[in-house]
């Protein structure tokens, strides 16, 4: 039943952002904003001329699944803001595109998925929409794009937030806006793919939490049986506890369970103190 809610809340937060999301849709979401002018320029871009526009970031964005970038503009005088709207394939991949880029040295804003900004830039995702936007101006606009980026995130997703999978990693010793998606090759292996993951900092260690979603029990065991070959170890092996020695991470335990790999990585390899309850916590919840 729990695993039926999880998937249930995945579908409907996947079938929410299919709505068609063209750039004249976005266009229109722009609210209207004393002093400044919406300009009729609009600008396209794929996965085959966005080096065009932003070089060598771009392959970072296809990485994530990245489909079409539609770019608009306020204009007051010779000033700007630039919105530059990233649609991908799912809002994971605009989630992760996001958390990639997620700086500590901004503030954060109570709107969208998640959002963070400074006195002329403010960058944000909702749905399967990445958004990053900025302003020319010598004064400080951040009310100005504050109101743009909160508007323009309910149009496109008015219950915007972190994927389900990640609200079932505990929040207990959570290090804050830590949480995020990896596509492909996470801690160094192409066949770890669509991982969901956050930091957390307990009695003086860190470490990450991460859940691998296979897709189904079958792709789950071909991870694992990937995994199991690179590191030599005996495939034969079945759901529940296991432990995969990685010579270049370290012991990595985890537990498997259905669709999903639950598990905790420490980059300076720690042994984290009851790691099996820890992940068991979490593989609880699936």
């Amino acid at each position: 039943m729990k695993q039926f809610i999880v998937t249930l809340t995945i579908f409907i937060s996947v079938c929410h952002c299919l709505l068609a999301q063209t750039p004249d849709e976005l266009k229109s979401y722009l609210p209207a904003v004393r002093g400044w002018t919406v300009s009729e320029k609009v600008e396209i871009f794929s996965p085959d001329n966005l080096f065009d526009r932003i070089n060598g970031a771009a392959p970072l964005f296809i990485e994530n699944n990245f489909r079409e970038m539609t770019s608009m503009e306020y204009t007051r005088g010779d000033d700007y803001i630039t919105i530059q709207a990233y649609r991908h394939a799912s809002p994971e991949d605009a989630f992760g595109m996001y958390a990639s880029e997620r700086s500590p040295d901004l503030t954060f804003y109570p709107f969208a998925g998640e959002a963070q900004g400074d006195d002329n830039g403010i960058f944000f995702f909702a749905g399967n929409i990445y958004v990053k936007m900025w302003s020319s101006s010598a004064e400080n606009v951040s009310a100005v794009l504050q109101n743009i980026a909160e508007e323009l995130s309910k149009k496109i997703d008015p219950e915007a937030g972190y994927p389900a999978l990640i609200k079932l990693l505990p929040a207990e010793d959570k290090i804050p806006h830590s949480e995020t998606y990896t596509t492909s090759n996470y801690i160094g292996h192409e066949f770890l793919k669509s991982v969901y993951t956050s930091k957390y900092s307990k009695d003086g260690k860190t470490f990450q939490a991460f859940i691998i979603d296979g897709k189904s029990e079958e792709g789950a065991k071909e991870t694992l049986d990937k995994y199991f070959t690179f590191t030599k170890q005996s495939p034969d092996f079945q759901q529940g506890e296991l432990t995969i020695t990685d010579r270049y991470n370290g012991d990595i335990p985890v537990v498997w369970k259905g669709q999903y790999i639950i598990g905790i990585f420490s980059e300076n390899g720690d042994k984290v103190a009851e790691a099996t309850a820890f992940i068991k916590s979490i593989a609880d919840k699936l």
